[in-house]
């Protein structure tokens, strides 16, 4: 007999580890949407790299409020998520460090980059859609 799995086990199966993501921040007051490589954690944060200097960083110290879309898959049924939450950037060289990886070296080179920044993913709210379903999930 096959057992539910719950709403956060879902979202891990489609957040977690590495994937690419359409992250939307607020420019001006406009939506500014662009893709980033970020990893989801077991709390269902989520973690990326990125420049110091990028527009998005300066979007997140104006307005931290930001939403994040991921799909697992290659068919329209597949699992997705939408996430809502707070962004938070460090770039403090503690938590450079806790988050580096060889993938990030032809970008940044070492964590002591100063473009170097981990951006930070805390969801406040999560839809998850799976079977024809969507699924609320809020903190």
């Amino acid at each position: 007999m096959k057992l539910l799995m719950s709403i956060k086990e879902g979202i891990l199966k489609v957040i977690g580890g590495e994937h690419v993501a359409a992250l939307a921040t607020i420019d001006e007051g406009r939506p500014a949407v662009r893709f980033l490589a970020m990893a989801g954690m077991e709390d269902l944060t989520l973690v990326g790299a990125t420049m110091k200097s990028s527009r998005k960083v300066a979007q997140i110290r104006k307005n931290p409020n930001v939403s994040i879309s991921i799909w697992s898959g290659k068919n329209f049924s597949d699992p997705y998520v939408m996430i809502w939450g707070k962004a938070i950037i460090y770039d403090d060289l503690e938590t450079e460090r806790k988050f580096w990886d060889k993938g990030l070296e032809p970008y940044f080179q070492t964590p002591e980059n100063p473009e170097y920044v981990v951006l930070k993913l805390v969801p406040t709210r999560i839809e998850y859609y799976h079977d024809m379903t969507m699924e609320l999930w809020e903190n």
